[in-house]
């Protein structure tokens, strides 16, 4: 399947910059996905659209401050470092700008010497292995010194950094937040609860390699990155009973979705699992738990809209695309946001 055919024109002032100040004020595409048919919605109104007995899965990771910028030791040079996947206690895998400075056995400071990178490998993609030393507990200085790593596409300066962050956050380890999240109220999700719908979590760690864009010419030659995952017992039991009595599995985010569809069996039963995923979804793929998905508008050509297309079909996720353009919704990570129905 060739990488084209999941283009789509998008002009650069719907990619949205900043969070509206009310998160579930957001605009809702609602897309049933096997009729095509679209209606426009707020976003605090997908409860009308969940049933008692269905399940919402919501992904609580938390974003890192991991964008650390500091300097060369011997020469002051200025250096950037994101913190992509976590080897072991103090060291990591990851994106060094400039990489011609982060050559290995160099040295950066940041904080004036709070904490101390060398570098002491090249990994996969040109990504830096680095060992970080100081003083203390690292996630309290990477609070400290760290800052929100916001995807390239936003050009504002983040005020409030919890709002990169979803109101149910919990788990740290991410690069990027599961974007789909952040129009979630706990006001929504107590009304939510409060109508019989089952709230359960799941923690996916956004790496960087989910917004990788595919240069392959054909999609199946694309390979994706590793991310860590972790599913409950609890979480598991309840989803499987969902499943059982015919209600919908909810999927919050691509993230949840390939989280599920990872651990799930032949006959879409999932378990307690923890481990790492690289699963690439994409149309002709059946999905085994994910009935419904709520997720925010894409790239063009990224491997988001594929999974997209995978649940609700290439032809009717183009058609919303080119009508949420027409209609000047708000584009990825600070956007509006689409439920896709059956």
């Amino acid at each position: 399947m060739d990488v084209k055919d999941f283009d789509f024109y998008l002009p650069e002032e719907l990619i949205a910059q900043h969070p509206l100040e009310q998160r579930d004020s957001s605009r809702l595409m609602v897309l049933n996905k096997e009729t095509g048919e679209i209606t426009h919605k707020v976003f605090h109104d997908v409860i009308d659209y969940l049933n008692p007995g269905d399940t919402l899965v919501l992904n609580n990771t938390r974003v890192l401050p991991a964008r650390l910028i500091g300097e060369k030791e011997e020469s002051g040079g200025k250096i950037e470092f994101l913190l992509l996947k976590r080897i072991d206690k103090d060291t990591w895998e990851c994106l060094a700008k400039p990489g011609k400075k982060a050559k290995v056995g160099a040295r950066f400071s940041f904080g004036d010497g709070i904490l101390i990178a060398e570098v002491t490998a090249i990994g996969e993609e040109g990504n830096r292995i680095i060992r970080f030393s100081y003083e203390g507990i690292f996630e309290e200085i990477l609070d400290r010194l760290g800052q929100m790593p916001l995807p390239p596409y936003i050009h504002e300066r983040l005020e409030d950094k919890e709002r990169y962050q979803t109101v149910y956050s919990k788990e740290e380890g991410s690069a990027a937040a599961p974007t789909a999240g952040l129009h979630f109220t706990k006001e929504l999700l107590k009304r939510i609860e409060e109508k019989g719908i089952n709230v359960v979590y799941l923690t996916l760690h956004v790496g960087l390699g989910t917004f990788r864009p595919v240069k392959a010419d054909t999609i199946e030659e694309h390979h994706m990155h590793s991310e860590y995952y972790h599913l409950s017992k609890e979480s598991a039991d309840i989803i499987n009973a969902t499943k059982q009595r015919g209600n919908k599995v909810v999927s919050v985010g691509t993230t949840s979705t390939r989280t599920l569809e990872s651990i799930a069996d032949d006959n879409g039963e999932v378990r307690e699992q923890s481990g790492w995923t690289d699963i690439f979804i994409y149309p002709g793929y059946k999905y085994k738990v994910v009935d419904a998905l709520i997720t925010n508008f894409h790239l063009p050509e990224s491997t988001l809209i594929m999974l997209v297309s995978a649940l609700a079909g290439r032809d009717h996720v183009l058609n919303a695309y080119n009508t949420a353009v027409k209609e000047k919704y708000r584009f990825f990570s600070f956007g509006d946001a689409m439920f896709i129905v059956k």
